[in-house]
């Protein structure tokens, strides 16, 4: 089954919870935290984490663009996160963050960036419930899916194959009715959409709709 995770990025953050509850048959909610160094962007912290898990039964997935993500990983946990994810790029020992995530009793997952090759989650893959591929470069919602990164989407789901194991390959950046089909093509079964399914006047029937053209690819 393919899951749909609207990205809070896209929602209007005055009326947060209003916002959550139009996307009520989301799989889960996407929770972008950007500190302004690891990315250029500035967004929320655990204040906020904590109140979207009194606002809702949806599972939080938390993707953290953040340097120094170890520093936390507990406090996120806390505050209701139900999947931690951290990028390559940002951790300098990354088997002990994700498994600072998984003593935390949250799932677990890493992130790359466009231009980060998939061996860098070869000896780690082993350890993660998910893996996030960006589809675009972090920071800022609205843009354009890289076109590119569909390879790279092959790849890791053949990694993830190899495992044998159930880990979920999710993709974020610019997924809409026509790069939803795209990514689930290549192996993704967990789709972050924020501004397509957020600006729409009834954000709930976006994602029954990009369910429909996920369940067609098959």
């Amino acid at each position: 089954m393919i899951k749909i995770a609207p990205s809070i990025l896209s929602a209007d953050f005055a009326n947060l919870a209003e916002s959550v509850k139009k996307v009520g048959s989301a799989d889960l909610i996407h929770v972008d935290i950007m500190d302004g160094h690891f990315v250029p962007n500035i967004t929320i912290g655990l204040p906020v984490v904590n109140s979207l898990k009194q606002s809702t039964c949806i599972p939080l997935d938390v993707h953290l663009m953040i340097e120094k993500p170890d520093r936390y990983i507990q406090a996120f946990a806390e505050a209701g996160s139900s999947i931690i994810t951290v990028h390559v790029e940002a951790s300098h020992h990354l088997h002990r963050t994700i498994k600072a995530i998984r003593d935390a009793r949250c799932l677990s997952g890493v992130a790359l960036c466009p231009a980060t090759p998939v061996v860098m989650i070869e000896h780690v893959i082993d350890m993660v419930d998910l893996v996030l591929i960006m589809t675009v470069n972090p920071g800022f919602g609205g843009q354009s899916f890289i076109p590119e990164m569909v390879p790279k989407i092959k790849k890791v789901k053949e990694m993830i194959q190899k495992t044998g194991k159930d880990i979920a390959l999710e993709v974020d950046g610019g997924i809409n009715d026509t790069t939803a089909a795209v990514a689930v093509k290549a192996g993704a079964n967990v789709l972050v959409s924020g501004s397509h399914i957020f600006k729409s006047d009834v954000p709930d029937e976006k994602i029954q709709h990009l369910r429909r053209i996920c369940a067609s690819v098959f």
